[in-house]
């Protein structure tokens, strides 16, 4: 394993790419975006957390339409992703589910519409192998200083 880091993230509304691309400035880490099917969720929040709670409750998560680089390569993944009903959104759980033996540094990102929940237990709750260290949120209403927020956020965490 490399001292790479990459960027993983998944975005239903748009605010997670946001994110991600304000991090991967930051950083200069390599970054790809997370993809489902485009009929996977609706346009409308409360239709796709429907879809999002029957996807749990039957344990059957999407798919993700992307290939993946070897992870074995990076030593640490940022995974980002959206807060929904307070745990992490089901393609970021397809996506840690394929961690596997994944033995790197996983640190959570995520947008929300007002609360985390209980964002990083549930992340963290997810991984099997991987070390976990804690990430950073920010709402909506903040992503306009996304950037700013994440370079005070990037020299504590280096």
């Amino acid at each position: 394993m490399t001292s790479k880091s990459l960027i993983v993230d998944y975005s239903w509304s748009g605010h997670t790419a946001t994110m991600a691309k304000a991090l991967q400035k930051v950083s200069a880490t390599d970054l790809i975006d997370l993809t489902v099917a485009d009929d996977t969720f609706s346009t409308d929040m409360f239709a796709t957390s429907k879809i999002a709670t029957q996807q749990l409750a039957s344990d059957q998560l999407p798919a993700l339409t992307n290939e993946l680089p070897a992870l074995a390569d990076y030593q640490t993944i940022f995974v980002g992703g959206p807060v929904w009903s307070g745990k992490v959104s089901t393609p970021v759980r397809t996506f840690l589910s394929q961690l596997g033996s994944y033995q790197g540094t996983v640190v959570p990102f995520y947008t929300d519409a007002g609360t985390a929940g209980d964002y990083e237990a549930d992340f963290q709750n997810l991984l099997t192998n991987a070390s976990f260290k804690p990430g950073i949120g920010l709402s909506g209403d903040q992503l306009a200083q996304a950037e700013t927020r994440l370079k005070t956020w990037w020299k504590k965490f280096n």
